[in-house]
């Protein structure tokens, strides 16, 4: 499954190191005013080699429009974008051809397949995410037209809050070769009433199987999550008035319907699996051995999973609009 989406279908193709990355596009809308530029910023976001807190794999990351466009407007035909790799380092994972990372997709691509791509993890590397992001790129562009729009932002990084707390907790999991996860929250504001469909198509459902096809997300919460199970319903309900709601714990969804409310996501993001310490692990023979990672990874991949999770969002909420474009026709 390398294809998201029903109206607004997204393909992303390519490995961490491979020639390059990137994304089909078929269901865009036509009309829609579209450049590299729209799409860069959102990349600038996710890309490695910002700061101490993230890989150092220095890539520029700039996109490349192939079709779909003509001068400047979406013409309604597929829509591909490419990202070149240019600062791969593959003698760094030499050794992964015969053990597996702890953590890591590695041991099940194996035994899914009998062969992988053991240069970065190939396609189960984070670098995939960039085809999602652009692709999410073009929808926000399309959402904010419709006056949707959406934003992430860091709840807490191993427990820790406030950016001086999470940059110090970061820098010194780096420093000790290991790594830390954390939690995030996305929203999406301006959104009408309406989307999304009852039973097996509920938006909540959308969303929260788009967020966990994200590789390093373990846990998703719409609205207040988990702490509604202690609850009563007199607390949890949310008041509606002629004025709207007076509360949100629902997260903006009702019966798997947008209330009209802000939808708020929050998303639980797992440590990084390769680490500098050594680990215990096997190899593709099936002995026991020692593993202590190599290569250029993220410390912690909150920093830049917020344009993924951004993103996801944005692709499930373009999908859903144009669903109920087709309804009410």
């Amino acid at each position: 499954m390398n294809t998201f989406g029903t109206n607004f279908r997204i393909t992303t193709f390519g490995e961490s190191h491979g020639q390059a990355v990137g994304v089909v596009i078929d269901g865009c809308p036509a009309g829609l005013a579209l450049a590299e530029g729209d799409i860069q910023p959102l990349l600038d976001r996710r890309r490695p080699g910002t700061s101490a807190l993230v890989s150092p794999r220095n890539e520029a990351d700039q996109v490349e429009i192939l079709s779909g466009v003509f001068e400047g407007i979406t013409t309604g035909t597929p829509i591909a974008l490419l990202v070149r790799n240019e600062d791969h380092h593959s003698t760094d994972y030499v050794e992964l051809r015969t053990l597996f990372r702890p953590g890591h997709a590695d041991f099940t691509y194996q035994q899914k397949y009998g062969h992988r791509d053991y240069r970065g993890g190939g396609r189960s590397s984070g670098r995939e995410t960039l085809g999602r992001v652009a692709a999410g790129a073009v929808a926000m562009k399309f959402l904010a037209g419709m006056g949707i729009t959406i934003a992430g932002g860091i709840v807490s990084v191993h427990g820790k809050t406030g950016t001086a707390a999470i940059e110090a907790e970061i820098l010194a999991a780096k420093n000790a070769g290991d790594s830390v996860g954390g939690i995030v929250e996305i929203t999406a504001r301006g959104c009408p009433a309406g989307l999304g469909d009852p039973v097996f198509g509920k938006l909540d459902a959308q969303i929260a199987g788009a967020m966990m096809g994200i590789g390093a997300v373990k846990g998703v919460e719409i609205g207040d999550g988990f702490e509604v199970a202690g609850r009563f319903g007199s607390g949890n309900n949310d008041p509606i008035r002629k004025n709207g709601f007076a509360s949100n714990h629902a997260g903006g969804i009702l019966g798997g319907i947008s209330s009209g409310q802000e939808i708020v996501v929050r998303i639980a993001v797992k440590p990084t699996p390769s680490i500098a310490q050594a680990q215990k692990t096997v190899d593709i023979y099936g002995n026991d051995a020692e593993i202590s990672v190599k290569g250029r990874h993220d410390p912690c991949i909150i920093p830049r999973i917020l344009p993924v999770a951004e993103s996801m969002l944005a692709l499930v909420l373009i999908d859903c609009w144009l669903e109920q474009a087709k309804y009410r026709t």
